[in-house]
């Protein structure tokens, strides 16, 4: 029997530090929410970027949003390939606008052969003097960063093609309803 999912259509809006709008995926699918995580399901959607530049997705892609984790997970899946793109950023909020968080600047991108790169530092140490970031914010994203590295190398969920794959291939069947 085929699971069914509790699909919810809703927008992700990220901000910088400062409250401004730095990015918005538009009519994502929420598949699954539970005390620890929710999953996100997008596939060519629209995104707008805080300076009005428009444009779409590229490949369908599993979200993974935690609750007690500042940074979320975007695994990109490419023909028979997942690249993982991470964000470091507060916690998440839903509202009646949609799912909502803070950018903290760094990225740490892994690909298929396990390659980690960690992306965007410059603007992160930027930031830290630009936007204020606090000293207490500096340590959580710092001690994040540590947790999210760990997660990879261990491949943790979602740091593993099967857990991915599973979700994707849950999402595919219930549209298929």
């Amino acid at each position: 029997m085929k699971e069914v999912l509790a699909m919810k259509n809703l927008d992700i809006i990220s901000f910088k530090h400062d409250g401004e709008l730095h990015r918005v995926w538009k009519n994502v699918v929420k598949i699954h929410e539970d005390d620890e995580i929710t999953v996100i399901v997008n596939n060519k959607v629209d995104v707008i970027d805080g300076d009005g530049r428009k444009w779409k997705t590229r490949e369908p892609a599993i979200c993974y949003f935690f609750t007690k984790y500042w940074f979320n997970v975007i695994c990109m899946i490419r023909g028979t390939d997942i690249y993982y793109y991470c964000n470091l950023s507060s916690p998440f909020i839903i509202d009646s606008e949609g799912l909502k968080y803070i950018d903290y600047d760094l990225d740490v991108k892994v690909f298929p052969d396990g390659e980690i790169l960690v992306l965007d530092k410059d603007e992160y140490d930027f930031n830290i003097k630009d936007l204020h970031y606090s000293q207490q914010i500096i340590e959580i994203i710092k001690n994040n960063t540590n947790i999210l590295i760990g997660m990879i190398k261990n491949k943790e969920n979602p740091f593993n093609t099967s857990c991915v794959l599973d979700w994707y291939q849950k999402f595919i069947n219930s549209t298929l309803m």
